[in-house]
Formats: C-alpha cells, sequence, structure tokens
C-alpha cells in the first residue's frame, strides 16, 4: 500500500497563508491568525510584517507548562478580533461554523478534514437506500455531521463534551438545519459502539476522529492506542453491506499503515482494495505551495464505488 495525500478542495472561507519555523500563518473569513505548529519545520515564506500583522495570535502561557494559552489581538484587529471572547463564521459550501479560539490554539474547525467532508458528500447516493445512516463518534463541533445531513444522510453525532455538542447546535442553526436534523448523543464512545453492537444497529458510513487521551461524560478513560482496535472492531459489526468507514487521527506517533491495519485487522475483507491511507494535508496559497501535514487518515469502502 502506497500512502495517499488528501488535500480538500480550496474554500473561499479558509487559506493557509504561509507556514514555516514551528508556526502556520492562516485566514479564517476576514481574520488572519497567527498558531504553533511543530509539523512547519521549514523556512517561512512571507515577510516578517505579514505575520506581525495577523489579526490574533497565539501566545503560549508558561504556567500551564505550554498546554495552555491565550490570543492576543493586534492593534489592528477587526471587533470581532478584539472581544473578550472573538468569535465570527465561516462557510464550507452550506455548512457554516462558528470560529472561537480556545486556549488550546484549537478554532473549532479543522479545515484539513474538508478532504474527507467532500468524501463523503459525494457517497451519499451510492448505498441504495433513500437515507443511509452515518455515525460521527468524538464529533466535536460536527461541521462533518452538517455536510453529511445537507448530503442527505441520517446523522448520528456522538461526543462526550457538553460544550462540544452546544458548539455542534450553534453550528447547525447556523447552517439552517432543523432542530430534528441531527441525532445527538452525550456519550462517550466505546460505550457507545458497544450498546449499539448489542441493538444490532447498521450504518451505512461511519466517521471517527478521536483524541490522543479523553475523558467520557461520567469519567469513562479513552487512550489512543490501547482504545482504537476493540473500538473500530465494534464498528465493524455495524456496518452496512454496503459501507464506508473514515479513521482519522492526530495522536502523536501514528502513522497511516498503522491506521490501515486497523481497519484491515477489524474488518472482514479489508484489503488495499478497499483501504486507502495517507496524510491530511492543507496547500498553502500562492505559487510553487508547500503540502503542510495535519494528521492521518484511512478510509474503507465496501459496495459503493461501482453502485
Amino acid at each position: 500500500m502506497r500512502p495517499a495525500v488528501f488535500v480538500p478542495e480550496p474554500f473561499a472561507d479558509h487559506e493557509l497563508l504561509d507556514s514555516g519555523e514551528g508556526e502556520k500563518l492562516e485566514r479564517f473569513g476576514a481574520l488572519t491568525l497567527r498558531r504553533p505548529d511543530p509539523q512547519a519545520l521549514w523556512a517561512k515564506r512571507l515577510d516578517a510584517r505579514v505575520w506581525t500583522g495577523a489579526h490574533l495570535t497565539f501566545e503560549r502561557d508558561p504556567a500551564s507548562g505550554g498546554k495552555r494559552g491565550f490570543w492576543r489581538a493586534s492593534p489592528s484587529a477587526p471587533p470581532a478580533a478584539r472581544s473578550k471572547e472573538p468569535e465570527w463564521q465561516v462557510a464550507w459550501r452550506d455548512a457554516r461554523c462558528w470560529i472561537r479560539p480556545t486556549p488550546f490554539k484549537h478554532v473549532g474547525l479543522f479545515p484539513e478534514q474538508a478532504a474527507n467532508w467532500s468524501w463523503l458528500a459525494a457517497r451519499a447516493q451510492r448505498f441504495g437506500v433513500e437515507k443511509p445512516r452515518l455515525l460521527n463518534l468524538f464529533g466535536y463541533t460536527g461541521t462533518a455531521s452538517i455536510v453529511a445531513a445537507q448530503a442527505g444522510y441520517a446523522v448520528t453525532h456522538v461526543d462526550a463534551s457538553k460544550a462540544s455538542l452546544g458548539w455542534l447546535k450553534d453550528n447547525a442553526r447556523a447552517s439552517g438545519l432543523a432542530d430534528d436534523a441531527l441525532r445527538i448523543v452525550l456519550d462517550d464512545a466505546l460505550g457507545f459502539a458497544r450498546r449499539e453492537e448489542r441493538r444490532g444497529s447498521r450504518y451505512h458510513a461511519i466517521v471517527l476522529d478521536p483524541p490522543h487521551f479523553g475523558r467520557g461524560p461520567k469519567g469513562e478513560t479513552w487512550q489512543f492506542e490501547e482504545h482504537l482496535a476493540p473500538l473500530v472492531a465494534s464498528l465493524a459489526k455495524l456496518l452496512d453491506e454496503r459501507a464506508v468507514l473514515v479513521l482519522s487521527a492526530y495522536a502523536f506517533g501514528t502513522s497511516p499503515l498503522a491506521l490501515a491495519n486497523v481497519l484491515a485487522g477489524a474488518i472482514g475483507g479489508a484489503s488495499e482494495a478497499n483501504v486507502e491511507a495517507g496524510e491530511l494535508a492543507l496547500a498553502e496559497s500562492g505559487p510553487n505551495p508547500r503540502l503542510l501535514p495535519c494528521g492521518f487518515c484511512a478510509r474503507f469502502s465496501r459496495g459503493v464505488e461501482s453502485a
């Protein structure tokens, strides 16, 4: 198996302006953000004045050991960036998302995942049913769920964080979805998958983007290296005859081949013929764009390519 590189189509509300020297410079809507990125080992291309002109710059808090930080607004930043809790909206196709910079340098949207959103949307009509069922585990703020619902899936969105589910609901309303357009579940991913297995539930599409470490709503512990394989084994039993599964990961020490091996080992009949794996990446804007690695991804598909 040759690892692939999954690069999303450009969209108007996001642009990777430059990267290098452990940082990336991005535009979300009309605002530019500067934040750390350990993968950017090369030299920056743009002038230093462009970087210092970012509307919001993430600075680590030494008191937290570098785990947390804060966003500093530039003097030229618009009001949306200078408020106590900055927020503004961006769009991907018909989905809208609130950007809310957090103390952990994240903003509520991972634009590299747009490569998976478009891949799933393109397959919504290939399952031979009017309303294919999609399960999104570790769903976070839910752009993938919103895109899937707009593409015609019946979506179950699961996350262990009440705050993330609240953010999802805000995004769904901003995207024009009805209150009952998504089945929203506050639960531990592994526990939910095992209960769905006992109930005999079936899904045509499953999406999971697990963290390295996490806690469930009842104190359940998630550890990527320990729990990923058992989770995928349970999810394999939920897949319909025609099905797809998308697994992405940002866990340190993971590789695309490791993710592919997890899928192949858990799903009967999985092979290089229906598993592809590689890196998620963003392309810089401008001439001769470099690719910034953003994480790993493996995709399984069965019975949909020729449907």
